[in-house]
């Protein structure tokens, strides 16, 4: 039978309430299963839906900012050695990321944690893995400033664009009287960056409405991603973006002699040892591997994972806990996170501008040749 599940034989932990809501989930899916015709979604479901994009103070969007940060974003000069971009990293044909374990950072160094996606940031209210960064606007100059990262000589970046008669252009319709400056720079990407928005998934489609858009499949994997009883998802991946813009220790081992304490380098509170931001689950389907540490090769790893409760159980959230799923409701549970892939910004790579080309010289003489073979 389709909706038969096993009695569990772990440990229950559910309250009576949540074993209500639990039947009541079972008896639509009987529902659904006898005309395959899913519910519309309720008022409840459609907090799920993505607001307009907050206004920011000081840099609020405009076409001009947009263009030149997606210039910014691809130009591989802002790196010290020119070599790699944001887009080295954040890659719109994967997910806004770059589908390895780890970052790779300037010169071929391995980074120590994932890459996250840049997708929905403008939702976000706190930046990177440990949340050190409170702004798009501080979190794009970051990767630059790193050594390990684009090691970038700010100054030099800076004159690089003065000197960049396309860039000096660009920079006066989007920043008019405004001088060339990191801030200027660090504004522009950011802009850039909340314009990077998924929306439109199949999800969004069935709560505005059309009861056609997702699978039985995918809807029943809805029930158990907010279900407590169950999935309990959603008790960290809350709200239209999938997140909760907080920070949890979901149970990943962690190196020995060389632990990732996150969050807690930035707040030394215990609680927050081995604490890592919530990313957006927007796109999730399309931004393997998963965790902070890419240890998690797919989408039913990261379920395994929680579902054994994770596997470091030191300081472990109070929100972690095993779940005993079926394997049907991991399944389910994948489903609906494809479902969750959106439609995004269409974008081409641009046309870097050009430094003016040097004055022509005449072609050096035999004798010149010579001297320079010979050190003369």
């Amino acid at each position: 039978m389709l909706l038969r599940r096993k009695p569990s034989t772990g440990p229950v932990n559910s309250t009576p309430l949540l074993r209500m809501v639990s039947l009541v989930s079972l008896v639509s899916f009987a529902a659904i299963a006898s005309d395959q015709t899913l519910p519309a979604a309720t008022d409840a479901d459609k907090a799920w839906l993505l607001p307009p994009l907050p206004i920011v103070a000081g840099n609020p969007i405009t076409p001009a900012k947009a263009e030149l940060g997606k210039i910014l974003f691809f130009d591989p000069r802002l790196s010290a050695n020119g070599t790699i971009s944001c887009a080295s990293c954040h890659n719109p044909s994967l997910g806004w990321s770059d589908g390895l374990k780890t970052g790779i950072g300037i010169n071929g160094t391995v980074l120590n944690r994932a890459t996250p996606t840049i997708v929905n940031m403008a939702y976000n209210t706190q930046f990177m893995w440990d949340g050190r960064k409170r702004s798009l606007e501080e979190q794009a100059l970051g990767p630059m400033k790193t050594p390990e990262e684009m090691k970038t000589d700010l100054k030099e970046m800076v004159r690089m664009m003065e000197s960049v008669p396309g860039y000096r252009e660009m920079f006066d319709k989007a920043f008019p009287g405004e001088p060339i400056s990191e801030d200027i720079v660090a504004k522009a990407l950011a802009t850039f960056q909340r314009t990077v928005v998924s929306t439109n998934s199949r999800f969004d489609r069935w709560l505005e409405g059309d009861r056609q858009a997702l699978t039985v499949q995918e809807w029943r994997g809805y029930q158990v991603f907010k279900d407590p009883a169950r999935g309990n998802c959603a008790v960290c991946h809350s709200g239209a973006n999938f997140t909760d813009n907080g920070f949890h220790n979901i149970g990943i081992t962690q190196a020995e002699g060389s632990p990732d304490t996150g969050r807690f380098k930035v707040r030394a509170l215990a609680v927050l040892k081995g604490a890592f931001k919530t990313p957006t689950l927007r796109d999730v389907a399309l931004t393997a591997p998963y965790f902070h540490d890419g240890s998690a090769p797919t989408l039913m790893d990261v379920v395994e994972h929680y579902d054994r409760g994770g596997d470091d159980k030191r300081n472990l959230s109070k929100d972690i806990r095993p779940l005993h799923l079926s394997p049907l409701e991991k399944e389910d549970l994948v489903a609906f996170m494809t479902a969750l892939n959106g439609q995004g910004p269409h974008v081409t790579l641009p046309r870097l501008p050009q430094a003016l080309p040097l004055p022509h010289k005449a072609a050096p003489t035999t004798k010149t040749l010579a001297h320079v073979r010979t050190g003369d």
